[in-house]
């Protein structure tokens, strides 16, 4: 299966009440443990990139052919959307010469009707090269690579006029938050939700996905949530298990330094949480 676009997964899911995983990759080893997850559980799956770590790993056409050419080199036959996460006008723009299938216009810090303007003519452009485009409307809490949002709600009327200019996917703010999640927050505002799944049908988008308890995850995946983001996850699984691997003095016994060894319980790690959270989601396995 070549690498697609996002659309008929995403209203595939919003009408099976189940979603799908978007997961970030930060190098070769995120990206082979986020496609190994999906080729074992033999579902399509949504790699995608920040600005910050296209910047790190090299740009967006390297991330382009990295994980085009993973998927090559791995045999891996399920759908890969490729994806550009929280990415601002001139990022989209990139993202969409370079090759993703899909991208992510964030336009929730601008004036709104700036925002309206510039997310169509990203769909304009994205849809004459059959590239999906999602939208955001209201924030996200926390702060993804120096895009910070304080997490109010998504309009309802605001999400109306987004969604009505044909973005594929729209991520609106229900009161979820970028990064860990704090001791006193509030859980998700499922009223809000509610409201904005039934004024439209565009499959919805849960950003900070990380540090959800499963059952808020899951009711929103029934509310119409069809894409569900998660990294922070799968930075603190891997951090975990490659500390364990460092303190246990693995990396002196033997060539326990070489990094494909050093790295190879972290990247377990990654797989082992996408796999889990596959699972959370309820996406179903390809026939």
């Amino acid at each position: 299966m070549s690498i697609v676009n996002g659309n008929e997964i995403f209203a595939a899911a919003r009408k099976g009440h189940y979603a799908v995983g978007a997961f970030n990759t930060n190098n070769l080893e995120w990206t082979r443990a986020i496609l190994a997850a999906a080729q074992e559980t033999n579902t399509p799956v949504l790699i995608q990139t920040s600005m910050g770590a296209a910047k790190y790993m090299g740009g967006y056409e390297l991330c382009n052919m990295l994980v085009r050419e993973t998927v090559k080199s791995m045999d891996i036959t399920v759908p890969v959307v490729m994806h550009l996460d929280h990415g601002n006008y001139e990022a989209a723009l990139e993202a969409i010469r370079a090759g993703y299938t899909s991208v992510m216009f964030d336009g929730h810090d601008l004036p709104f009707e700036e925002n309206l303007e510039k997310t169509k003519e990203i769909v304009d452009l994205a849809h004459a090269a059959n590239i999906s485009v999602e939208a955001e409307v209201g924030s996200i809490g926390g702060e993804e690579d120096g895009i910070v949002g304080a997490g109010e709600l998504a309009d309802v009327e605001e999400a109306k006029q987004i969604a009505a200019l044909g973005v594929d996917y729209l991520a609106c703010g229900i009161g979820n938050i970028h990064g860990k999640y704090p001791a006193n927050w509030t859980g998700l505002n499922f009223d809000r939700l509610k409201e904005i799944a039934d004024a439209i049908d565009t499959p919805l988008v849960l950003h900070g996905g990380s540090g959800i308890p499963k059952e808020q995850i899951q009711k929103a995946i029934s509310m119409g949530v069809s894409k569900v983001n998660v990294n922070t996850e799968c930075q603190l699984a891997f951090q975990e298990a490659t500390r364990k691997y460092i303190e246990a003095g693995k990396d002196q016994e033997g060539k326990g330094y070489d990094p494909r060894k050093l790295l190879a319980p972290g990247t377990q790690a990654i797989t082992d949480i996408v796999k889990e959270r596959i699972e959370w989601f309820g996406t179903p396995a390809l026939g």
